[in-house]
Formats: C-alpha cells, structure tokens, sequence
C-alpha cells in the first residue's frame, strides 16, 4: 500500500496546502523571519518550512491543528526567558496558538538573535533550547 504522507518541495507548496486564514499567518511570520534575517535562505527540511544561514539551519516553523510551532529555540538567552516562557511547548520548541495574536514583533527580535548565534562553523550537533523555569 502507497503511503498518502504529503512531500513538500517548497514553502510556498507548504503554506497552501492550509487554510487561507493560516496560509496568511504563515506568510507574515516567513516575511518577519526573512527581514530579520536577510540572509537567510529558504528551503523544505522534515517536510517544514526552514531557514538556514551559513548552510547551517538555524529556524524552522511548522502548521499544525491549533497552533504554528517554531522549532530552534535557543538555550541561555535570559532576554528572552520571560516573552518566550508563555510558549515553550518542549525541547527547543516554541508554540503560538492559532486563536491569539501571534507576537510577529517579539519572533522578529528572537530570529535577530538566533541568526547572531549561528556563525559558519557552528557545530551541527549541538543542541540549543530555552533555559528550564
């Protein structure tokens, strides 16, 4: 039996494949990351939409029923640790509801530093995540 397991090839692809309502959330968070991180370039990893900056991803997003996750969330960022506590979902995981105000302003300064923390010989195999409550 064939798997129905849909492969995205690009984020666009990605984007409409829901809701025109979500369709126009994601656009605005893809617009906000990319401002924030000129930079950055585009492409499909684990079938999500992700970014990478020096070859190295570095911020991926992904749809779901109720909420957008942001995944790359970075460890021993006290900036960050109280905007972004109300959104830890789990390891390196961020999620926004889709029925609130998604906080495009607060997204756009966290990328800021995440691209800041991703210099070309970053080791792949190091694992960033929000420091624990």
């Amino acid at each position: 039996m064939k798997s129905k397991k849909v492969s995205f090839k690009s984020i666009d692809e990605y984007v409409a494949s829901f809701p025109k309502d979500v369709q126009v959330i994601m656009q605005r968070l893809r617009k906000t990351i990319k401002a924030a991180a000129p930079g950055a370039e585009e492409k499909i990893s684990y079938n999500m939409p992700t970014f990478t900056l020096n070859g190295k991803s570095f911020f991926s997003f992904a749809g779901w029923k109720t909420h957008i996750a942001i995944y790359g969330a970075l460890s021993g960022n006290t900036e960050f640790k109280q905007d972004l506590s109300a959104y830890e979902s789990g390891r390196g995981t961020l999620k926004f509801p889709l029925d609130k105000r998604m906080p495009f302003d607060l997204i756009a300064k966290f990328v800021k530093f995440r691209a800041a923390k991703n210099p070309e010989n970053t080791d792949k195999k190091k694992y960033y995540r929000l420091p624990q409550k």
